[in-house]
């Protein structure tokens, strides 16, 4: 059974990696969504699912019920956090909540944590007027930000 600080160690290294591949290259590595997983449920006390678990990537207790959590990562210009598209999200009754974490694209460094239910991201998405939405499930992290609540930090 790997330990959460070996995980933790694992994500430290994996973000030097990650942060020296992309100031050599200008490309992402391709592992943000992998960084984003690690950080929410360190962050946010999260118990991470099986890998390839459809519809959610972690769980969470709260209130006595357990939750399904989809997490979502974007690695972003921190002086510009909320331009470009959310990754895509697939609705359909698999998870409860979606967590967006927005990270450094240098560092790869958790910047933000926001939160949406699955009902106001199946709303969004289905709303009329956008083929990027109703045809890719993908928003724009404006959007998704106009339907979430910021989790973390929980300051300012």
């Amino acid at each position: 059974m790997t330990s959460f600080e070996d995980l933790r160690d694992l994500k430290v290294e994996a973000k030097a990696l990650a942060a020296r591949s992309y100031q050599l290259t200008g490309k992402p590595l391709g592992i943000t969504g992998e960084i984003a997983e690690l950080e929410a449920a360190e962050l946010l006390g999260l118990s991470l699912a099986d890998a390839r678990q459809a519809g959610y990537d972690a769980m969470r207790l709260r209130d006595g019920t357990q939750e399904r959590i989809q997490i979502k990562g974007r690695a972003v210009d921190p002086n510009d956090r909320y331009r470009g598209p959310c990754p895509s999200i697939k609705c359909g009754d698999q998870f409860d909540y979606v967590v967006t974490v927005l990270l450094d694209r240098l560092t790869l460094e958790p910047l933000e944590i926001w939160e949406a239910s699955e009902a106001s991201v199946q709303a969004r998405l289905s709303a009329p007027g956008s083929k990027s939405r109703n045809e890719r499930n993908s928003m724009g992290l404006s959007q998704f930000k106009s339907i979430a609540t910021k989790i973390w930090p929980t300051h300012a």
